[in-house]
C-alpha cells in the first residue's frame, strides 16, 4: 500500500521533471531505522540514462517529494539513496481505509484475472496420504487462495496415476488380503506387494460388497476389477482426508481416463510430426538431447508399452490446451531429473516451456521426544495425514508446513505442534487473536460501544509501537503480492507471526482499556479491531481457524 504510493509519487516525479526513467529500482524498508520508514535506489537507477549525478538528481526528487504532506522528511544521503519517512497523519489516514476495508482488506485485482493450474499432491492411487502429502496439500492449497484473494484465477488439480505398475501391484495385494478374509491359507505377503492395514479394510468392503464373487472371474477380469474397486476406495479415502484438512479440489484427472480418451496417442503423434522421434533396438525414442536433455529417452519399449514419460506430456498438453496463463507442479525432491525431459518435449511440439514451472518440495521428518520417527512406505509403517490431524489438529499441522521454506527440508516437532503456550507459533499467533477478542469483550462490560470505537479519534494513534503497528498492517498486500510472485507461502506465516508479536508486546506495554480515559480507549480499540481483522483475513487464506478463546491445557492428575 505504502510502497505502491510511493512508486506512484516517483513516477510523477520523473514526468514533471522530464527524465527518462526505468521502473527497475527498488524501495524498501531499510535496516537501520535512523534512514526513514523507507529508502530507495530509483535515483542511481536513473541517473546515467539522463547524463546525471546521481546525487543531483536525488535532490531535485527528494525536493518534490518533500512538498507532499504524506512525507514528514525525504533526505539524500550517500551516492544517490532517498529515505523517506511517513507522516504519523498519514498512517493513521491509512490505518482508517483499512479499518473501513473490513474482511476485503488486501483483495485486489493484482493477478489481472489471469489463470493458473496449481497441481499438487497427486498421489499415487495405492493408499492413505501420508505426511509428505500434508506438506503439499498445505503448500498449494494456501497458495492458490492466496492468488485468488489477490485477483488470479487459480485452479487446484490433483493428478490421479490409476493406471500403471502400481495399481497393478495393489490389485495383486489386495487379491491377497481379499482371499485372507474369505478364509483362504496363504503365506505371508511376499516383499514389493503393499502390506498396511488399509489393504485390508479395503478387502472387507469388497467382501461386505460383493461375497466370495470376485473368487471365481478369470484371473484377468478378477484382478481388473479388484484394481477398479481398490482405486475407488482410496480416492475416496483421499478426497475425504484433504476435505478434512480443509483443502478441496478444483479437478481430478485421470492417467486412465487420458489413455481412453486417446490422449497418449495424441502426445505420440505430435512428437512424431516434429521430427524428433527415431527408433533404436525395436524401441521408440524422443531425441530430447536436441533440446537440452542429457540424454535421448525412450518413448515406447520394444514390447509395445509406452513409458511414464508420454502420459505427462500428454497430461501437460492438456493444460496447455485449456488455456492456463501459468501451469505449476508441484512436485517432491526426487523428481528433479523429470523437468529436463518434459520441457524438451514441450519445447519440441511448439509449447512455451517457461510456462511451466516446478515447486520442489523437500523432504519431511517427524520427531517425537527428541527422536525422529521411523517410517517406511514398503513395510506399511506411514504416519499418514489423518493420524498426524488427530494428533496435533488441522491448524498446528497446516501452520507447521506453511512456515518453512519449500525448498528446505522440514523437521516437524511433533510434541511442539501440541503446546499451548507462546513458543508454539501457530498457538502464539492465534492467541493475539483471541486476546484482543477478549479485550473486546471486557471493553463492552465498560460500556464501549462499537460506534464508539469506529468514530474514535485515531490521531491520538502515535506512539512509536502504534507506529510500528500501522506499518506492519499497511505491508499486508505487499506480502500477499510476494507470496504470489515468488510461490512462497511461507512469508504469509512469517508476517503473522511479527503481527502477532507486535501485539503482544503493545500490549505488555500499553494498557488498552482506561476507564477514567475512554477517548484513549477507544483509539487503542480502534487499532486492535484493525489487527484482529487482519489476523482473521490471513488465517483464513492459511487455512486455518480463527479462535475467539483458546481453549485451555487440561489438568492432569
Amino acid at each position: 500500500m505504502i510502497k505502491e504510493m510511493i512508486i506512484k509519487d516517483l513516477k510523477k516525479c520523473w514526468i514533471k521533471l522530464g527524465y527518462k526513467y526505468s521502473e527497475k529500482y527498488y524501495v524498501e524498508e531499510p535496516k537501520n531505522k535512523e534512514h526513514g520508514d523507507f529508502s530507495t535506489n530509483a535515483a542511481l537507477v536513473n541517473a546515467k540514462r539522463n547524463n546525471m549525478k546521481s546525487v543531483d538528481m536525488a535532490k531535485q526528487v527528494a525536493d518534490l517529494l518533500a512538498k507532499k504532506r504524506r512525507y514528514s522528511s525525504v533526505e539524500v544521503a550517500g551516492n544517490g539513496f532517498i529515505n523517506i519517512t511517513i507522516s504519523k497523519n498519514h498512517y493513521q489516514k491509512l490505518l482508517k481505509q483499512v479499518f473501513d476495508a473490513g474482511k476485503e482488506y488486501g483483495m485486489t485485482d493484482y493477478g489481472q484475472g489471469k489463470k493458473i493450474v496449481i497441481e499438487f499432491v497427486s498421489a499415487n492411487p495405492t493408499g492413505p496420504l501420508n505426511v509428505v502429502n500434508a506438506r503439499a496439500a498445505a503448500y498449494g492449497d494456501v497458495l492458490a487462495r492466496i492468488m485468488n484473494y489477490i485477483g488470479y484465477c487459480a485452479k487446484k488439480e490433483f493428478y490421479v496415476n490409476d493406471a500403471g505398475n502400481q495399481v497393478d501391484v495393489l490389485a495383486e495385494s489386495l487379491e491377497m488380503r481379499y482371499r485372507e478374509v474369505l478364509g483362504y491359507k496363504f503365506d505371508e505377503i511376499p516383499e514389493g506387494m503393499y502390506q498396511g492395514e488399509y489393504v485390508k479394510e479395503i478387502a472387507k468392503n469388497l467382501k461386505a460388497k460383493e461375497g466370495s464373487k470376485f473368487i471365481h472371474y478369470s484371473e484377468v477380469d478378477r484382478l481388473e476389477r479388484m484394481k477398479e474397486f481398490a482405486i475407488l476406495e482410496i480416492q475416496k479415502m483421499q478426497q475425504e482426508s484433504l476435505e478434512k484438512y480443509g483443502v478441496v479440489f478444483d479437478s481430478w484427472v485421470s492417467e486412465k481416463m487420458l489413455r481412453t480418451q486417446g490422449t497418449i496417442e495424441e502426445a505420440l503423434s505430435y512428437l512424431v510430426e516434429a521430427n524428433c522421434t527415431y527408433e533404436s533396438d525395436g524401441a521408440v525414442w524422443f531425441a530430447s538431447t536436441k533440446f537440452g536433455d542429457e540424454k535421448d529417452r525412450v518413448l515406447m519399449k520394444s514390447d509395445g508399452e509406452i513409458t511414464y514419460l508420454v502420459p505427462d506430456i500428454a497430461y501437460h498438453i492438456t493444460k496447455y490446451e485449456r488455456g492456463f496463463d501459468y501451469i505449476l507442479d508441484v512436485l517432491g525432491p526426487d523428481h528433479h531429473g523429470y523437468i529436463p525431459r518434459l520441457k524438451a518435449a514441450l519445447e519440441a511440439i511448439k509449447l512455451d516451456p517457461d510456462k511451466l514451472e516446478i515447486v520442489f518440495l523437500q523432504q519431511v521428518n517427524l520427531y517425537e521426544n527428541g527422536e525422529k520417527v521411523k517410517m517406511s512406505k514398503r513395510t506399511g509403517h506411514i504416519i499418514t495425514m489423518d493420524v498426524l490431524i488427530d494428533e496435533v489438529g488441522i491448524d498446528a499441522s497446516r501452520y507447521f508446513f506453511i512456515e518453512k521454506k519449500p525448498n528446505t527440508h522440514l523437521n516437524f516437532d511433533l510434541d511442539l505442534a501440541k503446546k499451548t503456550t507462546n513458543e508454539n507459533p501457530v498457538y502464539y499467533s492465534q492467541y493475539a487473536h483471541a486476546r484482543i477478542c477478549s479485550i473486546v469483550r471486557k471493553a463492552r462490560k465498560l460500556g464501549v460501544k462499537r460506534s464508539e470505537i469506529r468514530q474514535a479519534d485515531i490521531s491520538k494513534l502515535k506512539s512509536d509501537e502504534e507506529i510500528a503497528i500501522i506499518k506492519k498492517i499497511l505491508s499486508f498486500q505487499e506480502v500477499l503480492k510476494s507470496v504470489a510472485d515468488n510461490r512462497e507461502p511461507h512469508r504469509l506465516a512469517f508476517y503473522v507471526h511479527d503481527l502477532a508479536s507486535l501485539f503482544h508486546k503493545y500490549y505488555q506495554s500499553c494498557r488498552v482499556l482506561r476507564e477514567n480515559f475512554l477517548d484513549l480507549t477507544a483509539s487503542r480499540l480502534y487499532l486492535l479491531l484493525v489487527i484482529k481483522n487482519v489476523l482473521a483475513i490471513s488465517f483464513e487464506l492459511m487455512g486455518i481457524s480463527a479462535p475467539e478463546r483458546m481453549k485451555k491445557k487440561k489438568k492432569t492428575g
